[in-house]
């Protein structure tokens, strides 16, 4: 039984800004317009982030656009989000914020299964150098694959 997936939008500076440790998949706390805008694909997470809070993971800085249907049942475009997971989930990864200088970012927002889940990735931000030699080492693999091609038609 496959399971169909959805991806809304993906956060690809995240993975260029961090190195990602873990990641987590949870359910999010919506409204009926902003479930209708992430069907659109209005949504901008560059500069979203969460945090652990009374207990609860939230979402905060993740602009879903209001819905043009909606009148006056809109929502705020940036609001703090709940985010649903299992409380050991949350334990562990506030720890590891407090103690170890992690972040969390979210990765993607998609729809499986008709609900609207989010990947969020335990990460620690990387240094230009860092930054330097990702770009190194894909450079180096696409030259690769790119002799090894036109190695491959003679």
């Amino acid at each position: 039984m496959s399971e169909e997936i959805k991806i809304v939008a993906s956060n690809r500076k995240a993975r260029h800004e961090f190195s990602i440790e873990e990641s987590l998949e949870a359910g999010m706390v919506l409204h009926g317009t902003e479930v209708k805008s992430l069907r659109e694909g209005k949504v901008n997470m560059s500069d979203a982030f969460c945090i652990v809070q009374g207990g609860e993971m939230m979402l905060l800085n993740c602009h879903i656009s209001p819905f043009k249907h909606g009148g006056h049942f809109n929502h705020e475009a940036v609001h703090p989000r709940k985010l649903l997971l299992h409380r050991k989930e949350i334990e562990k990864w506030r720890e590891a914020i407090e103690q170890k200088g992690f972040t969390i970012v979210p990765l993607k927002i998609y729809f499986k299964a008709g609900r609207a889940k989010i990947e969020i990735g335990l990460a620690k931000g990387k240094k230009l150098f860092d930054k330097r030699s990702d770009i190194a080492d894909r450079e180096s693999k696409r030259r690769l694959e790119r002799v090894m091609r036109s190695g491959k038609d003679e």
